[in-house]
């Protein structure tokens, strides 16, 4: 864990504001290293429910690994590419012949990195290097140093960096990357079919936790060091509670609606049948999969109504009156 997002937001949140123990749930947590490490967590029954990037998930199913997505978390697409102000890069054309640090080969910045290239009309194969730069002031490194001319990171580890003094500047992405879903929760078919009643109130808890962080991200922020104190990194809150707060809205952002406030917000969790029809698209031209995978197969969102279960104006009320 380098930075808050989604494991305060909704399991720091959920849990310091009352709303699992609402749902009578004790909820242990898991570390996993990345998307596909937490699809194969749930698959091996190590967990319960998972959150994960789409396209791990299409690609755990595309190889008959029977999990299903059961609610979305981050719908804004997350992913941005990052120069140093003075870079000569520009559009994305001028990717042609660069180094592109990601933060592993494995990770969705990779997945990201290609799709990009291939975007611009360039062939991801030989027009471009993926070099893994990890995240935080290793990938800034990496930058700063010339062994890599762009970034693929989150907005979120850019808010990290930008935190510290650095300035960066961003490459704009196309229309082609809106509506393409990114965490996800995911559970096995036999999960799904065994526990209904309880993922279902795990999703609505996570979903108020989420509420809740978008009405207040610096209560969140407090609940976050409480649950994870390795967050604080040695220092007090006090010390470091902008910037932290500045590092979870960013976060936010890409898992709330971008229009409105938290009291508009609504469907929580949420996939169009468009927006798999483009995650699917994307998650091919990245090279995660080789074919489409049915929407039967894939999703399952008969928990979300019960999910939604709730009353949004009592969770924003009692945000705006925490600390």
């Amino acid at each position: 864990m380098i930075a808050p997002k989604e494991e305060v937001a909704t399991y720091a949140v959920g849990d310091a504001e009352g709303y699992l123990a609402e749902e009578k749930l004790k909820v242990d947590v898991i570390n996993t290293d990345g998307s596909v490490a937490a699809v194969q967590a749930v698959a091996s029954n190590s967990a319960d429910i998972a959150l994960a990037d789409a396209g791990a998930i299409l690609a755990a199913r595309e190889k008959g690994v029977p999990v299903k997505a059961i609610g979305g978390l981050v719908r804004n697409w997350p992913w941005r590419m990052a120069v140093r102000p003075g870079s000569a890069v520009r559009s994305p054309a001028d990717l042609k012949g660069k180094k592109i640090g990601v933060i592993s080969l494995a990770s969705g910045s990779a997945g990201y990195a290609r799709a990009y290239a291939s975007d611009a009309g360039l062939d991801a194969a030989k027009d471009i290097d993926l070099l893994p730069v990890g995240v935080g002031a290793q990938a800034l490194t990496a930058l700063e140093d010339g062994k890599v001319d762009v970034l693929a990171l989150y907005t979120q580890a850019y808010t990290t960096i930008e935190n510290a003094g650095t300035d960066l500047r961003y490459l704009d992405n196309s229309d082609a990357f809106d509506g393409i879903r990114s965490l996800t929760y995911v559970v096995t078919e036999k999960t799904l079919r065994a526990k209904k009643d309880v993922l279902t109130r795990y999703l609505r808890a996570s979903y108020q936790a989420l509420l809740f962080s978008a009405a207040n991200p610096e209560a969140a922020m407090r609940d976050g060091y409480r649950a994870f104190p390795q967050l604080l990194t040695g220092k007090k809150a006090d010390d470091r509670i902008a910037d932290d707060t500045r590092t979870l809205e960013a976060w936010i952002k890409t898992a709330v609606p971008t229009a409105g406030e938290p009291e508009d917000f609504r469907d929580w969790g949420a996939i169009s049948d468009v927006e798999w029809d483009k995650t699917v698209a994307y998650t091919r031209t990245a090279g995660q999969i080789t074919k489409d995978v049915p929407l039967p197969e894939l999703w399952d969102d008969s928990l979300l109504g019960g999910a939604n279960d709730f009353d949004p104006a009592a969770v924003i009320a009692k945000a705006k009156a925490a600390g």
